[in-house]
């Protein structure tokens, strides 16, 4: 199977939903994902954009697609996050992960970076023996920690009493 690695431009922004989406089903989380295709143009070619978009195309479709953004860690400087890493079903075992990874390090490397981190699934064993076949360190004794939309709300609520 042939297919390219490259960015993203804003009118694959409909296939790289159909991916978040399909991944949110994987996850077992169908009902999560609130972005639109809107959002995803807006906040990925605005300036200053908010994330770096890789996709994978293989004659006119993207199967595959890699997204990060840049943080700041207090201990090392500037880092990227990788927020997802897609590829559809179909072309899973095909070489199109380690081809967006690789681009990911590629960009992340040429940033200047000093660390690109990114979450797992802790059941996900495909996933994490692909990172470490690859030298990731799969940080276990780390949990992530989130404030959803209602939370934040909570919480600010909670500050004014």
């Amino acid at each position: 199977m042939e297919y390219l690695i490259r960015e993203a431009l804003p009118e694959d922004m409909s296939q790289v939903l159909k991916l978040v989406k399909e991944l949110a089903v994987f996850e077992k989380e169908p009902d999560e994902v609130e972005v639109t295709e809107q959002d995803l143009v807006k906040d990925g070619f605005s300036d200053p954009k908010k994330f770096q978009c890789f996709v994978a195309e293989s004659e006119t479709d993207i199967v595959g697609m890699a997204l990060v953004y840049p943080r700041y860690s207090t201990w090392k400087g500037p880092v990227i996050h990788l927020e997802d890493l897609i590829i559809t079903e179909n072309m899973r075992g095909s070489g199109l992960g380690t081809a967006l990874l690789n681009k990911v390090v590629q960009y992340g490397h040429g940033l200047g970076v000093k660390r690109i981190s990114w979450e797992v699934l802790d059941w996900n064993e495909p996933a994490i023996n692909f990172y470490e076949s690859k030298g990731a360190r799969v940080m276990r004794d780390w949990d992530v920690v989130q404030l959803n939309e209602q939370g934040i709300a909570d919480f600010l609520k909670n500050m004014e009493q």
